[in-house]
């Protein structure tokens, strides 16, 4: 598959060397010089990975990220010369896939890009084995095929990865997963970035599905509890 991929970058040195290493290995590659612009770059088309610098002109990568997950779940690589742990967190918080500190290899950011679309590819592989087509528990409903979410007979919009887990808990019901076990799940299992990936992926079903009794299994993970008792 011949993926593409938008680079939000500053410097036009990293720019440059980063396509050029890219385009080496096949991918289709747009660059932006600020996050407003790439944005646009979005009504024309979609990439299928971002990479972002963090520190740009006007809006920043940090946003730019949010603004990305609110719409989409393709991969987000940020790279920054910011290398504390908050930094990172933050950046794994709003939804980027992977963090790279400069100065950094090209060749080590080519191998993440693989190693990442790699994962997708196993994702959308997995994804097509058989399923029951509809989940219906209490006032919460999943329609697989579709991949729609109903909440008290209203449609949620919810993205790739909040229907997964949505999917995982309802056919496991009252089972409790760790955290790790769903990040492995759902972000695959050569996934290295923090499981607090899995903990914003409940804070924002629980946002959406206000109501909907994912309880938290402290110190461990998460479960979701007997839906037809907690809606009625």
């Amino acid at each position: 598959m011949n993926y593409s991929i938008f680079i939000v970058e500053d410097d036009p040195n990293i720019r440059d060397i980063v396509s050029a290493y890219l385009n080496k290995e096949g991918y289709k590659v747009s660059m932006a010089d600020n996050a407003e612009d790439a944005w646009e770059l979005t009504r024309e088309q979609t990439p299928d990975m971002w990479i972002l610098d963090i520190m740009l002109p006007g809006m920043d990568g940090y946003e730019l990220c949010k603004k990305i997950r609110q719409k989409s779940e393709v991969p987000i690589i940020i790279i920054s010369a910011k290398d504390e742990e908050v930094d990172k967190i933050l950046g794994l918080e709003l939804g980027s896939d992977d963090y790279l500190t400069k100065p950094f290899s090209p060749r080590e950011l080519v191998a993440r890009v693989k190693r990442l679309f790699k994962r997708v590819d196993h994702s959308i592989v997995v994804n097509e084995q058989p399923t029951n087509d509809t989940y219906e528990l209490g006032e919460l409903k999943l329609h697989v095929e579709g991949r729609r979410v109903f909440w008290k007979e209203q449609e949620v919009e919810v993205t790739a990865k909040e229907f997964e887990m949505l999917h995982i808990l309802i056919r496991n019901q009252n089972r409790a997963f760790a955290r790790d076990e769903l990040l492995s799940l759902i972000w695959g299992e050569d996934y290295f970035g923090s499981d607090r990936a899995v903990d914003d992926l409940i804070k924002r079903l629980r946002k959406k599905l206000d109501g909907l009794p994912i309880e938290t299994v402290w110190g461990y993970g998460y479960r979701l509890s007997n839906v037809n008792e907690a809606t009625e």
